[in-house]
């Protein structure tokens, strides 16, 4: 497969639906049994996703405890929905048999009030029921999330509980075709999407104009479930780059920058910048920073191959220190940045010089990361771009193709003068 559409046909091979939902299950349930777990509890979305295949809607994420999933032994998962969407479930998710499917008991994380212990006592007597119902009781609990009342509750009920994230996160970092076939059709609408911001770019328009209008666009397509963000920085905003976009009005000659952070189609996300020039050519300078920029990107991308680590990655990116003066690395996060996609921002690895170079990680075969780079000047321009790729066996596939050689120029015009022009203003 190689992006070659996303819709379903008959005469066809594309996503197979049905393989990569038995591929998730397989893999989290593989690496349950790998960390010594009995069961997995499940709160994240991405974990609910991962092993279920079924929607968080937009309003249920971030507040664990609304539905959940457990994941027994070889037994298939049970998912606790919030109230009597269960029923919907029944409809239109028959790989969830129907025995499976329960109400949740929620506390939204304390918002219950006194209430929560009531709450969690439920939910903790459930846990215990499936869990001796599919022959693991006794066994350790593997959580991907944990609050002081869970914990309490369990201690009471002498439940061992673990981690369950670490598991589900070494699961969801190798993606199977199905997966990387998803993220080519990631890439492509991302590059619609950067095309549309070039051809719709103009002095006068705001930056939350251009947010706007870029979201539009990918609602409109097919399979688009949400839009966690998309950043629109300019002229002094860009440098540092406070991955946000205001009501600045865009000026001629301003540098804009524009982050798909992330569109999520079918669950799957994206991250990808590009940089651009309204309305005038970049100055050497910007060129020179923006070159800067693009080899410390492409010198990490060549060091991706399969058995490397993310100190090879991250080792070719300069110390904070000699990029921009800071003391230590954590003063420069996520400027010289890379991170795994999938049904998260951040599957791993997530690569940085904060913490690559002494905690390596491997490299592997079906990985799928974003790797991003910047630079500029502090409160007068700077430039942003990342590639995201797929890492296969004997090369790597970046996925996003929108031009990035050099900053994208839009509608140039002659006859500027900086006379009396306050820098970034």
């Amino acid at each position: 497969m190689a992006n070659v559409g996303a819709v379903g046909l008959d005469w066809q091979e594309r996503v197979n639906w049905d393989r990569l939902r038995k591929y998730r299950l397989a893999r989290a349930r593989e690496r349950m049994k790998a960390h010594g777990l009995g069961a997995l509890l499940l709160m994240y979305d991405e974990n609910v996703r991962y092993v279920t295949s079924t929607l968080t809607p937009g309003w249920n994420r971030l507040k664990p405890g609304l539905r959940y999933a457990l994941l027994c032994g070889d037994d298939a998962p049970v998912l606790f929905e919030q109230g009597d969407i269960g029923l919907h479930i029944e409809k239109h998710s028959p790989w969830i048999p129907k025995d499976n499917i329960r109400y949740s008991y929620a506390w939204i994380k304390g918002a219950a009030g006194p209430a929560s212990t009531m709450q969690v006592t439920k939910f903790t007597n459930a846990i215990k029921q499936e869990m001796k119902k599919r022959g693991v009781d006794g066994m350790k609990l593997g959580c991907d999330f944990i609050d002081i009342n869970m914990i309490r509750i369990f201690q009471e009920n002498k439940i061992e509980w673990g981690d369950g994230m670490t598991p589900m996160m070494e699961a969801r970092a190798v993606k199977n075709e199905d997966e990387q076939e998803c993220m080519r059709i990631v890439g492509a609408i991302g590059d619609a999407a950067h095309w549309e911001f070039m051809k719709f770019l103009k002095p006068g328009l705001t930056e939350n104009q251009l947010t706007a209008h870029i979201m539009e666009f990918l609602y409109n397509i097919p399979g688009m479930e949400d839009v966690e963000d998309v950043i629109v920085s300019s002229g002094l905003n860009t440098w540092p780059n406070w991955r946000n976009f205001s009501d600045r009005i865009i000026k001629p000659g301003d540098m804009v920058f524009m982050d798909l952070a992330a569109l999520t189609w079918n669950g799957y996300k994206s991250c990808y910048y590009r940089t651009y020039m309204v309305g005038r050519e970049p100055n050497q300078e910007q060129k020179d920073y923006y070159a800067i920029a693009l080899k410390w990107l492409y010198d990490s991308i060549k060091a991706v191959k399969v058995g490397a680590t993310t100190r090879d990655i991250a080792s070719k990116w300069p110390s904070a220190k000699e990029a921009w003066g800071y003391q230590e690395e954590d003063q420069a996060a996520a400027n010289l940045w890379g991170h795994g996609l999938g049904l998260a921002q951040y599957d791993q690895p997530v690569i940085s010089r904060i913490w690559s170079i002494d905690h390596p990680v491997e490299i592997k075969e079906g990985m799928v990361f974003a790797l991003e780079t910047q630079h500029g000047k502090p409160h007068q321009w700077g430039v942003r771009i990342e590639e995201m790729l797929i890492v296969h066996k004997d090369n790597i596939e970046i996925v996003s193709n929108f031009p990035v050689e050099q900053i994208t120029v839009v509608d140039p015009m002659p006859g500027y003068s900086d006379y009396g022009k306050l820098p970034g203003r």
